[in-house]
This record gives structure tokens, C-alpha cells and sequence, in this order.
């Protein structure tokens, strides 16, 4: 794996050697500390880049003389409109794909808010990820070994250091929460298993979360048959892991996250086609938010009361394995006639989010789940889906999206779907009527195990792996969710 870039701030002094990044929202726009003969060039190559300062645009500079850093590189911070969260996102995405490669830059940021700044720091952690751990690099005689990469040294250089610093801080825990998110989607079946994810998730007391793991046969003293009943064709355990950051005192009552991870899913019985299924190793990546998101709050010790639950299965084939037209009865007493088996998700989650409801009695509870793709079919992989049944904790969650650049789409619930998903042979079914309205059908299933409580419903199958990249991530998997419900949490639900 590359080593993450080491940053820090400084107050603005004109570096000797290595290379210096200028933002810049006009192409005349240089530090006044910059020499002459340094500006000179830099105007010129400007000039020649047709350098305007229009966000993301660049112009480089060699110079030819031993004065001052060795290359220059402007990149541009003018907006159409005043840049926001995930502008500045992007502007540390661009900075970082720059400096590949790269072991002692600086970056020019005079006049940049710190907050801005915080989010640019952020978006140089972002882009530098890469998962690479499983290849194998060989090198001639006499080669370096490129497997040793040397981490990028980054100077960010401010008149504001300490509150730069405390700012970098809290996004530095954030960028450790996406990350373990995407390290958790990226990893192969093979290793992360459910009883390897469980040890992973347990591993965070170290960072100060308490963790509970129920074994299988705690749960099926709960009668958690639903989520039991989609392990039955797998050698490995099912786990449902519980996290819990206390961040705001006991009698507060918490906020709830609760993911989807399955493990692989093959179908089960009602198997997928081959194409792509190798994908499948990312049907966990609902987990993957809530686990990164846990990290995350516990890292920047938000003054909050949460708990995230995750159901870990692995849907396989074998004699034992459940078979289209079965009854499983749920925690909540709700018998269930599984006719596709390969809508396996709901089921999991429906054990996880009645038993997070009636255990810890949470302000709201949202679920993150790669469940549908029907839900690609209709938002493509730029927006995930969501559903809710609270209009506050729906619109808190859209304008937490557009800031982030995590962005949602509300889509809509019903009591005629709901109509859809009534059972033949018992009080429901995991699969609608045919192919049309999949993933509302899907989320009409799941609110049947929510009661009362504000809840909405993510829908990650296309941001969460596979999407396109982007600035801060050239990564397979995104850590979609993370960033999202961080800004959720800080914006709505910490004491202040």
C-alpha cells in the first residue's frame, strides 16, 4: 500500500527546492514574496497555458536558475460561484495528482479560509489512496524497488497555523474513516471473511469505541431467523457487529447506522450470471460506511451518543442453503416468504435495524445498503437512493449530499408498493411484483422493521463501488456514505 502524505502547516516562507503549488484565482494572482525573475516565468508559462484561474486549470514553470524551488505549479481557484466544500475537495485532488510522485512540495494557500484549507488537506489524503497490497513487484538488478514509495512531504503554507492544524485535524479522522471503508470494499472475499471482518470491526476498541459481536447462536436466541436464514449455504459464521461511541453523555439517546455486509453474494440458489459476479465482493459496502463512519466519529471524538450495527453474511450455494419459496420468521415476529434468494440484503437488514430500534430506542436510524440495481437503472452511480419516512432527517441528508459531493436522491414510498410485497403464504415476500419499481419495493420491505422511528433508507449500489472517479478518489471502491453522514452528524445532532 503507498504511504499517506505527510502534511503540515507553516506560515508562508519561500521555499528552497522542491516544488511549490500557488493557488491562484487569477493568473496574475502570485505571492508577492515570489523573485522576479520566478515571477517572470511563471506569468509566461501562464500565459502560454492559457491560464485564466478557472478552478481545477493549471500552469507549470521549470526554472532555469538555483533561486528558490525547483518547479511551479499554479492551479486555479476561481468558481463560477463561491467554492464549497467539495470544490476545495477537488482543488486537494488536483494538487495531489500533480505531486505524484513527488517527495517535498509546499503549497501556497495565502487568503484560502481555513476551513477551505481543511477540506484541500483532506482532498490530498483522498486522491494519494490506492489498494495495492496484493500486487507483487518485481525489479531488474541495480532497479529501485518501487514497492518502497517514498510519502509525499506537503508544506501548506497559511498565516492561520493553529487553526489550520486543529481544522486538518478533524479531517484527517475523517479521511482514516474513508479510507477503512474503502480498504473494507476493495479487500477479496477470500480474506475478508465474516469472521475476519468481525476481528477488523472489533480491533476499533483501540480507538475507542466499544464493540459487541453476536455469534450465530446468539442470534438465534433472538430469533433473528431472517438474517440466519441467508447464511445457511455458507461455511463461514454470520456476525452482527455493534459499535458504540458515547461522545455526549448517558441520557442522551444515540443515532443509529446500520449496513449491509454481505460478504459475497453469489445468488445463493437463485444464482447471478457469472459477468461481474466477481463485483460481488463489494455487497458489503453498506457495512463499509457505517464502519468508516464509527471510526471516523470516534477519531475526531464527536460530541455525539452513536451506535452502528452491521449484519455480516456470506450468501453461497450448497444443500444447505436456503431455497426459493422458504419461510423465515424476523426478530419482530414477521414471517417472510423468500422467493428470490438473491434478495438477500433486505433480509439481513431487517433483523438489524428491529433489533437496533428495540435495544437502543435511537433519534433516528439510517441504513446504508447495496440492495438494488435497479436503482443504478434509475439514478445511475452519480446519486444514491434514498427513501425515508421523516422529511426533516430526508432533507438534512440531501443538503449533507450536495455539500459533500455524496449526493442523494429522494425517491418515493407508498402504501400502494407496500401492496407489492404482501405474501402469498405469509405476511410478506423479499421481492416485488416483476422487475418494475425494485428499489422502492425494496425499501417498502425494509420499513416494515423501523416502527415509529425516523428512518431513511440509503440506497448505495452504485456509489459505493464502481463509480466513476473522480478528483479525490481513482479508487474502485468510494467509501460513499462517510463523509456524508459526518457532515449529517456535525451539522444536526452534536451537542454544541
Amino acid at each position: 500500500m503507498p504511504k499517506s502524505p505527510t502534511i503540515r502547516f507553516a506560515r508562508p516562507t519561500m521555499p528552497e527546492g522542491g516544488t511549490l503549488v500557488i493557488l491562484a484565482s487569477q493568473a496574475d494572482a502570485l505571492p508577492a514574496a515570489l523573485p522576479a525573475e520566478l515571477r517572470e516565468g511563471l506569468a509566461k508559462a501562464a500565459r502560454l497555458a492559457k491560464f485564466k484561474g478557472k478552478s481545477l486549470s493549471s500552469a507549470e514553470f521549470v526554472p532555469a536558475g538555483s533561486v528558490g524551488p525547483d518547479r511551479l505549479i499554479l492551479i486555479g481557484t476561481q468558481g463560477e460561484t463561491t467554492l464549497g466544500e467539495e470544490d476545495w475537495l477537488k482543488v486537494g485532488g488536483t494538487v495531489a495528482a500533480k505531486l505524484k510522485g513527488v517527495e517535498t512540495a509546499a503549497l501556497w494557500a495565502e487568503g484560502v479560509a481555513v476551513g477551505d484549507l481543511s477540506q484541500v488537506a483532506l482532498g490530498v489524503l483522498l486522491r494519494a489512496y490506492a489498494f495495492d497490497r496484493y500486487k507483487s513487484r518485481k525489479t531488474k538488478p541495480g532497479e529501485e524497488d518501487e514497492s518502497a514509495d517514498t510519502a509525499l512531504s506537503l508544506a501548506i503554507l497559511t498565516e492561520e497555523v493553529e487553526d489550520a492544524q486543529g481544522a486538518f485535524a478533524v479531517a484527517q479522522e475523517v479521511a482514516a474513516g474513508v479510507t477503512l471503508a474503502r480498504d473494507l470494499v476493495n479487500e477479496p472475499a477470500n480474506v475478508l471473511t465474516t469472521t475476519e471482518y468481525a476481528s477488523r470491526i472489533a480491533a476499533l476498541r483501540d480507538n475507542g469505541l466499544e464493540v459487541e459481536i453476536l455469534d450465530e447462536a446468539r442470534m438465534a436466541e433472538l430469533k433473528m431467523h431472517a438474517l440466519l436464514g441467508v447464511s445457511k449455504g455458507s461455511p463461514m459464521p454470520p456476525r452482527l457487529c455493534i459499535m458504540r461511541w458515547n461522545g455526549a453523555g448517558t441520557d442522551e439517546a444515540p443515532v443509529a447506522f446500520v449496513g449491509k455486509g454481505v460478504v459475497f453474494d453469489t445468488g445463493g440458489v437463485s444464482i447471478k450470471p457469472a459477468a461481474g459476479m466477481e463485483d460481488m465482493k463489494g455487497d458489503m459496502g453498506g457495512s463499509a460506511a457505517v464502519v468508516g463512519l464509527m471510526r471516523a466519529l470516534a477519531g475526531r471524538k464527536a460530541k455525539v451518543n452513536a451506535i452502528g450495527v452491521v449484519g455480516l453474511v456470506e450468501n453461497a450455494v450448497d444443500g444447505k442453503a436456503q431455497r426459493p419459496g422458504d419461510i423465515v420468521t424476523a426478530m419482530s415476529g414477521t414471517t417472510i416468504e423468500v422467493l428470490n434468494t438473491d434478495a438477500e440484503g433486505r433480509l439481513v437488514l431487517a433483523d438489524a435495524l428491529w433489533y437496533t430500534q428495540e435495544r437502543y430506542k435511537p433519534r433516528f436510524m439510517i441504513n446504508l445498503a447495496t440492495l438494488t440495481g435497479a436503482i443504478i437503472v434509475a439514478l445511475g452511480n452519480h446519486h444514491a437512493g434514498l427513501f425515508s419516512n421523516n422529511d426533516e432527517l430526508a432533507d438534512r441528508l440531501l443538503a449533507a449530499g450536495l455539500a459533500t459531493g455524496e449526493k442523494v436522491w429522494r425517491m418515493p414510498l407508498g402504501k400502494e408498493y407496500d401492496k407489492q410485497i404482501e405474501g402469498k403464504f405469509a405476511d410478506i415476500k423479499n421481492i416485488g411484483n416483476g422487475r418494475s419499481a425494485g428499489s422502492i419495493t425494496a425499501a417498502q420491505f425494509l420499513q416494515r422493521f423501523v416502527n415509529d422511528v425516523p428512518w431513511a433508507h440509503l440506497d448505495v449500489a452504485g456509489t459505493a463501488m464502481g463509480s466513476p472517479t473522480n478528483e479525490y478518489n481513482q479508487s474502485w471502491a468510494s467509501g460513499f456514505g462517510v463523509r456524508l453522514l459526518d457532515r449529517l452528524v456535525r451539522e444536526h445532532y452534536e451537542a454544541r
